[in-house]
């Protein structure tokens, strides 16, 4: 059942479409978009529609739609699937609209998009339409037919006018910077296409709050972030290969080593600290979590921790059982899914996005929810990750210059090889 604001909202919207033919539902997270946006299409008359969604979403979008009324048929696929979609829809629902937002050039995914969407009208949905750049909504909205900036045939064309270009690095090499874009002037052309709601006006009463957990690693682990750290490379009793040669290689190793597992050059991901996983499994006993993680190799720590049975990837099984526990890697569960019954989220590691938190840690949120929603950080005495945790609590991605800019160690004689 619809909430006042939601019917409002929906209302709203589809006198936007009847005028704009774009609705940009800028809703944050556990508002209710998705009930929402279907109303709208049924408030305009769609009888048709498409809905763009990540793959964990569908299932409760299916559910959503269900519920509403009228009469109207639905695909809804996820982004992947969009190259083999050859049906003909009079309405385009794109969830997660900032995922299209990469520029100067459109992805793949884009242009597929904009291929399928000519002509017809768009409900647009993000709680963050702009999450990095006002430079991400040229292609969300080059997308419509009906676009503010369909004068302006490309991102490059388009950033002359709407962007203060300037320059940054990328391994020694010059390459413009596109990101500093003139909100006032995008604003000014494109506000009227927004309808926005806070989890404040829809009367969310508990709030999110975070604990980080630090724990020791086993020497192992410090052994080996100092060798990256020195020599670059790290070759294994049975010959693999560990190589840190470039600082980006560095980070990034460092990034999955302090968590326990690390990717040879061969492609194989290692498991050598189950610390996380041991120290999870101990400290929430009894509670009903959900986990993410970000490597693919943490999902062996845990599977190692707990057993398969005791796992789900399934947002609605978990939601519903009392002795399953929720994982998933952080790009694929940040968005669109609902852990409302979890008593906490754990986060056995953390993504260099600043979006991947902001979104992440919403997961548990809900307006029925009264008690806090609780996450929690688990990180390695001394790692990486505490780092990139301050910087992406101030909506900043973790990049190579926040790396490169820090130089602490951890002594390699605190240690030894285990």
């Amino acid at each position: 059942m619809l909430r006042p604001y939601q019917i409002d909202i929906a209302t709203n919207a589809a006198k936007l479409l009847e005028w704009c033919k774009i609705a940009y539902l800028s809703m944050e997270v556990r508002t209710g978009k998705t009930l929402t946006a279907l109303a709208t299409a049924r408030n305009y008359g769609a009888t048709n529609i498409l809905f763009v969604t990540k793959k964990k979403a569908i299932s409760s979008i299916l559910d959503d739609h269900a519920k509403t009324e009228g009469e109207s048929a639905i695909s809804v696929l996820n982004y992947e699937q969009l190259h083999n979609y050859t049906g003909t829809p009079d309405i385009v629902i794109i969830d997660e609209a900032h995922s299209l937002g990469a520029f100067p050039k459109p992805s793949e995914r884009t242009k597929r998009l904009k291929e399928i969407c000519e002509g017809l009208p768009i409900i647009y949905l993000s709680g963050t339409p702009t999450p990095e750049s006002y430079s991400q909504l040229y292609h969300q909205l080059w997308v419509s037919s009906f676009s503010p900036f369909k004068e302006y045939k490309t991102f490059y064309k388009w950033a002359a006018d709407y962007v203060t270009i300037g320059k940054k690095y990328f391994h020694g090499v010059s390459i413009n910077d596109y990101s500093k874009a003139n909100k006032k002037k995008i604003d000014d052309d494109t506000k009227h296409l927004f309808i926005s709601y806070t989890q404040q006006e829809a009367g969310f009463k508990q709030e999110v709050e975070e604990e980080v957990l630090t724990i020791r690693m086993k020497p192992s682990t410090y052994f080996l972030v100092e060798k990256l750290r020195r020599d670059k490379v790290f070759i294994g009793k049975n010959g693999e290969e560990v190589l840190a040669d470039t600082a980006v290689k560095l980070m990034n190793k460092l990034h999955q080593v302090y968590s326990g597992t690390v990717i040879c050059e061969n492609g194989e991901g290692i498991c050598f600290d189950k610390s996380k996983a041991e120290f999870i499994r101990d400290y929430f006993r009894g509670k009903k979590i959900a986990i993410f993680y970000k490597f693919k190799s943490e999902l062996n720590m845990l599977q190692w921790a707990y057993g398969y049975d005791s796992l789900t990837t399934d947002p609605h099984l978990f939601n519903s059982s009392s002795n399953k526990i929720f994982v998933s890697q952080i790009q694929s569960g940040r968005e669109g899914i609902n852990l409302s019954s979890a008593d906490a989220l754990v986060m056995l590691n953390i993504d260099f996005a600043s979006v991947s938190y902001q979104q992440a840690r919403a997961r548990m949120q809900s307006i029925n929810r009264t008690e806090p929603a609780k996450v929690y950080w688990v990180f390695s005495e001394g790692g990486i990750e505490h780092k990139i945790y301050a910087v992406v609590k101030e909506k900043q991605d973790f990049t190579l210059s926040y790396f490169t800019n820090d130089r602490s160690a951890t002594p390699v004689k605190d240690y030894q090889q285990v």
